[in-house]
């Protein structure tokens, strides 16, 4: 009886010691199974990679050759209007041309000049460039633009794309605004690269930098100061507390911190000043016409980065026959028209730097005004 008793309790330890080890090897199993990568996940990951820009890919993810790639791309955001696809076309190929950079264009247009921009890069020397074509709806302009200036086409609603970075589908941290009135005669990186401030979220050009744009300034008689652009008649402006013999800046040219922007909402502050401009009048009438500059002034006053000067020189625009010259314009990283003169109208100044970069409309919609040849 004892014996059979001793032969049980022998059985039900081997037993227990069994199930143990049994249970050891499944777990065993279970955790080299769950570590060991999926051929399904593997794919998966690649495929992500390959369809998602660089730039919103873990670093972990991406074959070391695109990370290399991923941090030399420059995101350039430009506006396409119909009316001036030409103008945009030159900003383009200037870019393109004068950088071994990996640009990646957003091009920003409506609806009805989508197809008409993507004909003249397919068909043009372009075809080459990574961009994408973005549609902006012009109603969330609603409420916030009415026409009352001196030159219309300042109230395209393009103009205002600027304020809304955040909104359009790009896929960068950091992009570079510009506007369809500019040249590139220097490498883009370069400005891409500038330093932030910590706490900015974009960088202008001070209208107060160089002497060569005083002389400018003096002779075609172009405000450089918030008394330019703001009208300090009204209470709303004076209770900015904003000297009125401070320099402005122009934001036709700019590098934009997307997240900084986001976090200080940027495009909520921009679209308050615009709806108190609609109901109140505080900036329209000002002598510098327009109404996409006051709000970038009220709302980055005192909060920007400066950029170098030679990267945003402008006022080219502003007279038919107020001239740089030749050797300071040689110098010169960016060429900005910004005023009435466009280069592809007549007349205009230093028409040979800015046809240099002038590719012909396929579709021959858009064509240059010169004056006619005497032979």
């Amino acid at each position: 009886m004892r014996l059979t008793t001793v032969f049980i309790s022998v059985n039900r330890a081997l037993l227990v010691l069994l199930v143990l080890m049994v249970g050891l090897l499944l777990h065993s199993t279970v955790l080299r199974a769950s570590t060991r990568p999926k051929l399904s996940d593997h794919w998966k990951s690649l495929g992500s990679a390959a369809r998602v820009p660089a730039a919103r890919v873990p670093a972990a993810r991406v074959p070391a050759a695109r990370v290399s790639e991923a941090d030399n791309v420059v995101p350039v955001v430009i506006c396409a209007s119909e009316e001036r696809i030409g103008a945009t076309m030159a900003v383009i190929n200037s870019i393109y041309s004068n950088t071994d950079a990996s640009v990646f264009f957003y091009i920003v247009t409506l609806r009805e000049a989508v197809k008409l921009t993507r004909q003249y890069i397919v068909k043009t020397k372009l075809k080459g460039i990574k961009y994408k074509i973005l549609e902006f709806n012009p109603m969330v302009l609603k409420g916030k633009v009415k026409p009352d200036s001196s030159r219309p086409e300042l109230l395209h609603p393009l103009n205002f794309v600027r304020f809304y970075l955040p909104l359009l589908n790009i896929n960068h941290k950091r992009v570079i605004y510009l506007d369809d009135d500019v040249i590139v005669q220097g490498d883009i990186k370069d400005l891409f690269n500038v330093k932030l401030k910590p706490g900015h979220a974009a960088a202008f050009s001070t209208d107060c930098d160089l002497p060569s744009t005083h002389e400018m300034v003096r002779s075609i008689g172009m405000q450089t100061t918030y008394m330019g652009f703001l009208d300090y008649r009204k209470e709303e402006v004076r209770d900015l507390g904003i000297d009125p013999r401070e320099c402005s800046f122009n934001p036709g040219v700019f590098v934009a911190d997307v997240s900084e922007w986001k976090k200080q909402k940027i495009t909520k502050q921009l679209e308050k000043w615009m709806e108190e401009n609609f109901r109140h009048n505080i900036y329209s009438s000002a002598m510098a016409g327009g109404v996409a500059t006051p709000p970038m002034l009220i709302v980055f006053h005192d909060k920007y980065t400066t950029l170098d000067p030679l990267w945003h020189v402008r006022h080219m625009g502003w007279s038919p026959d107020a001239r740089y010259s030749e050797s300071f314009l040689q110098e010169a990283c960016l060429l900005h028209w910004n005023g009435p003169f466009k280069p592809w109208h007549y007349p205009a100044v230093h028409l040979d730097l800015w046809e240099r970069w002038f590719i012909p409309d396929p579709s021959r919609r858009f064509s240059l005004a010169r004056p006619e040849s005497d032979s």
